[in-house]
């Protein structure tokens, strides 16, 4: 008898994926490998992701299946793969069904995702019927988070449902080889969105491509314009044009923090700051960050006091062909705000808030679901650092918790963005702002229902976890939600953060945490401490900074002087601080008569509030206009200087002890040292002090981690510093790879830590 044929001999498997799988091409992809292989069968999308059911000869499957873990689409991210045998049952051809619905979503939702480059070539080939359209996109780039209204991600559930196809975009849409094949938000100039172009008061000025001609000219005679983006309204205008730049700050109420710059290319980019291969990838990546790197000219008012400037490339088409129409090839490209407000990102409420700021508004007809600032990450010689997570890189999960029950981790009050765990992943939101602005608090409510709803959570049986601050508008809010809550000590979660981006549930570290603000055990304001612990045991603080006092409490944040007043109160007698050179204002000697009388005197340990007290007696004397700017000044004061001993900064049983380095910058600053070898051997300082504490108890237990995270890391000076130290001594140095040290990743660590507590207790 012959061999039993191969159709004879017919396996089944019924497929699931999880992980970014939906509006990624990935349907498409699997419907063209099936077909290729001569597979029987169907794929679609359900609320957990992706089902397979397939069948056919079984050296074909196997061929499938490593093809399907090998070869996913470009912006995929499978987490994971599982594959049941079934009988086979006879099928014939492979389809795509339509989305299953019925249980709760746990798909991830894609990122929105830059222009690719099929795209840009027929956006500019004027055979082609997109030619200079600016919503060109196809299954592997182009809008998805911001567009996204429900799960599953169909185009019913998006906010295209109200844009039908054309004949040609709907036989794209169902033509398995092409590559727009069930490619959700697709639409061309017969069917789909235009750019309009008005003036302040709403009438409209141009339409489609003459809107974007006249929007460039408008760029080039150094009017400001509202441009609508993929997450919401940037303002712009020519980078180089000094008076341009100084309007928008004026109208913006923007004093000195740095803008954003938009630059036409790579090279352009290369005219203006450092670039090397790991920043070129950076900035060309689907995500599209704003990169901070240092910079190789001087652009009048874009950042003052600054050695970096923050660039990003075109990631929209609408950019590119603004650019191609002759907008100016560095263009500053910040949010679509007054100072400290969210991004507008409605069209009423952009015309609202932003008419006194733009001379015209260059407006997409397509509508955005939710605002989405820019992503901003800093380079740094221990890797990229992200200083803000939003788009092209929220709401992609960024951890696997052990957690079978929903948790809402609100995050804390500075930089929020909030953490939702469905199904054990840890889904990270955007940046959110800061809630001491009532817009903002309004975003943080929006985004909780939001991400509530999209995932179908009942937040009765969530549970919702907030700082332990009781004063911070995050702890009130959590507190009006439904559900079981559970406070999450601030420092703690700092250092749970990055163990949960690794999955180190029961590695047992070395943890700092060190930061401006929050709110310890003891009632006090803590922020340079020291733990040992893990995830599954908890963290115990076993060392800190000297307490000292902030006078003034949260106006010490403003006022560095007035930081320094608490410190050097424990110092013996001074020099004239209100003399040359340190030349401090008035205010210096009010702050220091409330500790001299001890009223509205807090007592803390906050590095970052010492970082600002150096920084005062560098020569930083005037109020901050935006959080973090003394120290981020005394950073790149630091990095202007040669490497110098440091400064002593002992540890005396479990504080380091400020007060001898203290000493030493004053000595140092009236003998006419100059302020940034200064302020170099402070950074080596405070790397000798952190590297010190952490390697003693590292030797005590037996332990080779450390932790870094807080806000005070953002500085790559210490870090790298650090660093160096850290491997000279065999010891290895962990810090935030997918979140922010900042306060942008509290909510991933309250989320850690809490579902580690439910799962062992």
């Amino acid at each position: 008898m012959s061999a039993p044929s191969e159709r004879a001999r017919s396996a089944a498997r019924c497929i699931s994926v999880t992980g970014i799988v939906q509006g990624v091409g990935f349907r498409p992809f699997v419907y063209r490998l099936a077909t290729t292989l001569g597979l029987a069968g169907w794929v679609a999308n359900s609320e957990r992701g992706v089902e397979i059911m397939i069948e056919g000869p079984p050296t074909a499957l196997e061929t499938f299946l490593g093809e399907l873990v090998r070869h996913p689409p470009p912006a995929a991210r499978i987490d994971r793969i599982t594959v049941e045998p079934t009988t086979p049952r006879g099928l014939v051809g492979f389809v795509i069904r339509e989305s299953r619905t019925g249980q709760r979503p746990t798909t991830r939702v894609s990122p929105d995702l830059a222009v690719c480059e099929a795209c840009l070539r027929e956006l500019f080939d004027p055979r082609d019927r997109r030619y200079l359209y600016p919503y060109v996109n196809c299954t592997d780039c182009g809008p998805r988070y911001s567009i996204v209204l429900s799960l599953p991600y169909d185009r019913p559930r998006t906010t295209m449902k109200d844009w039908p196809l054309c004949p040609d975009c709907a036989r794209e849409y169902h033509d398995p080889t092409d590559r727009r094949f069930h490619a959700q938000p697709i639409a061309c100039p017969i069917c789909g969105p235009q750019y309009v172009l008005h003036d302040p008061e709403g009438t409209l000025l141009a339409r489609g491509q003459a809107a974007i001609r006249e929007a460039a000219a408008l760029l080039r005679t150094g009017r400001i314009l509202a441009v609508k983006g993929i997450g919401g309204y940037h303002l712009t205008c020519d980078a180089r044009d000094a008076t341009a730049v100084q309007a928008l700050r004026e109208r913006k109420f923007r004093k000195e923090k740095p803008f954003a710059l938009m630059v036409a290319s790579v090279d352009v980019a290369s005219t203006l700051v450092e670039l090397d291969e790991q920043a070129c990838a950076l900035l060309s990546s689907p995500a599209r960050p704003i990169v901070l790197l240092p910079a190789l000219v001087v652009l009048p008012g874009v950042a003052p006091d600054s050695r970096e400037l923050g660039i990003m490339l075109p990631y929209a088409p609408l950019h590119f062909v603004l650019f191609a129409a002759g907008a100016p090839e560095v263009l500053v490209m910040t949010s679509g705000n007054r100072s400290d407000e969210p991004i507008a990102y409605c069209d009423t409420d952009a015309f609202a808030r932003l008419g006194g700021i733009a001379d015209a508004f260059l407006v997409g007809e397509r509508p955005i679901a939710r605002r989405v600032d820019d992503s901003v990450i800093r380079m740094s010689r221990v890797g990229p650092i992200v200083i803000r997570r939003a788009r092209g890189l929220a709401p992609a999960a960024v951890a696997t918790l052990p957690s079978e029950r929903p948790i809402v981790a609100v995050g804390a009050d500075l930089k929020n963005a909030i953490t939702l765990v469905v199904d054990g992943q840890a889904i990270v939101s955007q940046h959110l702002g800061d809630l001491d602005h009532w817009p903002v608090v309004e975003a943080f409510e929006a985004a909780i229902r939001d991400l509530c709803t999209m995932y179908e959570i009942q937040l009765e049986r969530a549970l919702v976890v907030h700082d332990a601050h009781p004063g911070y508008v995050s702890t009130s809010r959590a507190l009006t939600l439904p559900g079981e809550h559970r406070a999450v000590q601030h420092h703690r979660a700092h250092v749970a953060s990055v163990l949960a981006e690794r999955g180190a549930w029961s590695e047992t570290v070395v943890g700092l945490a060190f930061d401006g603000t929050g709110y310890g055990d003891d009632g006090t304001i803590w922020g340079g401490e020291v733990f040992v612990g893990s995830l599954s045991q908890g963290f115990q603080r076993v060392a800190h900074l000297r307490p000292s006092v902030l006078p003034g409490g949260d106006a010490a944040a403003r006022w560095p002087v007035q930081a320094a007043a608490g410190f050097l109160a424990a110092l013996g007698e001074l020099p004239d601080l209100l003399a040359p050179p340190f030349s401090f204002p008035d205010r210096f000697s009010q702050a220091r008569q409330l500790v001299a009388r001890g009223v509205q005197c807090f007592p803390t340990t906050s590095m970052g509030r010492l970082f600002d007290a150096v920084a005062a007696l560098c020569g930083f004397t005037r109020p901050t206009s935006f959080e973090g700017q003394a120290a981020m000044w005394l950073e790149h004061l630091a990095q202007e200087g040669p490497p110098v001993p440091p400064y002593p900064f002992p540890l005396v049983g479990s504080q380091l002890d400020f007060r001898p380095l203290l000493e030493a910058v004053i000595a140092d600053r009236k003998r006419g040292r100059q302020p940034t070898e200064i302020a170099r051997a402070f950074h080596e300082a405070v790397a000798v002090a952190a590297v010190t504490v952490a390697a003693e108890w590292c030797a005590a237990l037996g332990l080779r981690t450390v932790v870094a995270s807080g806000g005070v890391f953002q500085n790559a000076l210490l870090l790298a510093r650090m660093a160096e130290l850290l491997q000279a001594r065999g010891l290895e140095l962990w810090t935030n790879r997918a979140v922010p040290p900042n306060d942008g990743g509290i909510s991933l660590g309250q989320a850690a830590l809490a579902a580690c507590a439910s799962s062992t207790g």
